[in-house]
C-alpha cells in the first residue's frame, strides 16, 4: 500500500471513526476517568501515577491530549477524537519506530487488542525485523490467572504472533483482549534475570530499547523506563497521564475497536513516516 498523504489519511481517520466522531461512549469514558483518579489498579495500566489527579484533571488533560469534548455537562451520548492529534502523534511515532530502524535497536511489540491491531503490529515488526533490529519475545508460555465475572478465574498465557508480538491466548486457544500489565512485568523480569554483574549494579544482557505497546503493556514498559510508543482509545487515560508525566513517549489517540483493515492506511503512514515498508 502506497502511503498516504497527511490530508487523506485525515479523511480516512474520519470516515471510518477511527477518530472524529467515534463510537465510544461518553459515560464510558467518563468513569474510566473517575476510576483512574481514584488510583484503581485496572485503570492505570502498570503505571505509578501521581496521586493529586482528580477527575476534572483528567477530563482536562484528555481534551488536550486526546480532544474529547470538553464540556463537563456532556455525561451521555458518543464523544471525539481530534485527528490532528491522531496525526500528529503517528508522526512522532513513525519517527521514533525510524531512529530504532536506524540504531539497530532491541524492540518489544505486544497488544490488548488482538482481534483489531494486530495486522499493524505486525507490519511494523516485519519492517523493523528487516532493518535490522532485534525483536525480543522473553516469556513466551507464561501464564497467570484472570478473575472472571463470576467469580472463578481463567488461565491466560503469553504468545506471539510473527514475527514478535505479544498478546495473550487462553485455554480456547484464542487470543484476548487485555488490560493487565503483568504479562509485559514477566517479560521484563525474564530479560531482567539474565543479567550480568557491572561493579555493584546487575544489568541485563538484553533489555529492550523501545517498546510498541497498547494497555498494560505500554505502562508496565514505561513504568519501567523503556522508550515507549503506543496506541489508547479515549476511554483509556492512563497511558495519556504517564505521557503527561513523562513515563510514555508518544501515545496516538484513536479508536482501537474498528474493523482491522482500517489500520491498513495508518500503518503505511507509519512507515513510510519511518522510512520503512511494508513486506509481504
Amino acid at each position: 500500500m502506497t502511503a498516504p498523504t497527511r490530508d487523506e489519511l485525515r479523511a480516512h481517520l474520519v470516515r471510518t471513526m477511527i477518530a472524529g466522531d467515534v463510537a465510544t461512549p461518553r459515560q464510558n469514558n467518563l468513569l474510566h476517568y473517575r476510576r483512574m483518579a481514584a488510583g484503581n489498579p485496572y485503570y492505570q495500566f502498570g503505571l505509578e501515577l501521581k496521586p493529586s489527579w482528580t477527575e476534572r484533571d483528567v477530563l482536562e488533560m484528555m481534551v488536550e491530549r486526546c480532544g474529547v469534548d470538553p464540556d463537563p455537562r456532556h455525561i451521555y451520548g458518543d464523544d471525539t477524537i481530534d485527528p490532528d492529534i491522531t496525526l500528529d502523534t503517528l508522526e512522532a511515532m513513525g519517527d521514533r519506530i525510524g531512529l530504532a530502524a536506524r540504531r539497530g535497536e532491541n524492540v518489544v511489540i505486544a497488544t490488548g487488542h488482538p482481534a483489531t491491531l494486530t495486522p499493524l503490529y505486525q507490519a511494523v515488526a516485519r519492517a523493523l525485523e528487516g532493518a535490522g533490529c532485534r525483536l525480543l519475545t522473553p516469556a513466551a508460555g507464561w501464564t497467570y490467572e484472570i478473575e472472571t465475572g463470576y467469580g472463578g478465574s481463567e488461565p491466560r498465557r503469553i504468545v506471539y504472533a510473527r514475527p514478535g508480538v505479544a498478546m495473550l491466548e487462553g485455554d480456547d486457544l484464542r487470543t484476548h483482549h487485555t488490560h493487565d500489565p503483568h504479562p509485559m512485568e514477566a517479560m521484563l523480569r525474564e530479560l531482567a534475570s539474565t543479567g550480568s554483574e557491572s561493579g555493584a549494579e546487575v544489568k541485563p544482557d538484553i533489555w529492550p530499547d523501545l517498546a510498541i505497546a497498547d494497555h498494560g503493556w505500554a505502562g508496565a514498559a514505561g513504568q519501567a523506563g523503556i522508550d515507549t510508543v503506543g496506541f489508547a482509545d479515549c476511554n483509556d487515560p492512563a497511558l495519556f497521564a504517564g505521557a503527561a508525566e513523562g513515563k510514555i513517549d508518544v501515545v496516538v489517540p484513536l479508536d482501537d475497536g474498528v474493523s482491522p483493515h482500517h489500520y491498513a492506511p495508518l500503518t503505511a503512514y507509519i512507515l513510510d513516516r519511518a522510512g520503512l515498508y511494508l513486506s509481504d
